[in-house]
């Protein structure tokens, strides 16, 4: 778990991830609150948090769950040749 979390926040993770956040939570936030941002209704703050938050979460452990996979030598194609 430590390991993950070193590789998690690596500097290529980080931006990456953070990228990833910004164009899906914004789409998130578009669909889910598009209503009340439009009508000026006021926004539900924790929403727009956990709708950047989730996607940043998801794009950093895959990315780095699967640094560690190719760094151990274990590559996917491998593991279905097999």
């Amino acid at each position: 778990m430590r390991r993950l979390l070193q590789v998690a926040c690596s500097r290529r993770i980080v931006i990456d991830a953070l990228k990833i956040a910004l164009v899906v939570g914004t789409v998130l936030n578009i669909i889910n609150q598009g209503n009340s941002i439009v009508a000026n209704t006021g926004v539900s703050w924790t929403h727009v948090l956990l709708n950047y938050l989730v996607p940043y979460s998801v794009a950093s452990y895959s990315a780095a769950k699967n640094q560690m996979t190719n760094q151990d030598g274990h590559d996917e194609a491998s593991i279905y040749r097999q």
